[in-house]
């Protein structure tokens, strides 16, 4: 696959120094599992927002096929991007965007340093996490895969009654990469 610059994105390729070891396909599948159990015991009994996670990792796995981008990098921002929610409940009484945006970093780093993960994804993960509601601060293939990932999952909150034309206007402004869009205007409009 391609990155938008239309760079070959593979192992040889990766920017994040320690992505090249944890590309083995074997490794991925073996680090997914481990981090898919931490979120799990993070949040307990709240399928609801497991399988949020769940299904952006589902979308993150689809749209990186078509875009490129780093696996170790977009894995872990999927399954972490929502982690700080339940610690914004506990300390604030919110669920609020900032408040989500601040708490989830620092548990990220904590489960990523436990999985021994390279100090530089954990770094790129938790810059994703701390912008993932506002966007802004981070431009790259893996943020832009976790930003569009996550509208597509929370997408159908308040836009269903929507026509067609409102919705795909909306889809081409909120949706930062081409396979995003194109999942989008398949699915909503």
């Amino acid at each position: 696959s391609k990155n938008h610059s239309g760079q070959k994105q593979g192992p040889e390729n990766l920017q994040t120094p320690g992505a090249k070891e944890i590309f083995k396909p074997s490794a991925i599948t073996s680090y997914k599992q481990r981090i898919i159990a931490q979120m799990k015991e993070i949040f307990g009994q709240d399928t609801k927002r497991i399988e949020h996670a769940l299904a952006v990792l589902d979308f993150a796995d689809q749209i990186m096929k078509k875009e490129g981008g780093e696996p170790c990098v977009i894995i872990s921002s999927a399954i972490l991007h929502d982690i700080g929610l339940k610690i914004a409940e506990e300390k604030y009484s919110s669920s609020a965007a900032k408040y989500q945006e601040l708490e989830g970093p620092p548990i990220a780093r904590k489960i990523l340093k436990n999985l021994n993960m390279p100090q530089p994804i954990i770094n790129q993960v938790c810059e994703i996490i701390g912008s993932h509601h506002t966007g802004g601060k981070v431009n790259n293939t893996n943020f832009n895969i976790l930003w569009d990932a996550d509208w597509l999952v929370n997408f159908p909150e308040g836009h269903n009654q929507k026509t067609k034309e409102e919705k795909e206007n909306i889809i081409n402004k909120i949706f930062k990469t081409p396979t995003g869009q194109k999942l989008a205007q398949d699915k909503f409009s």
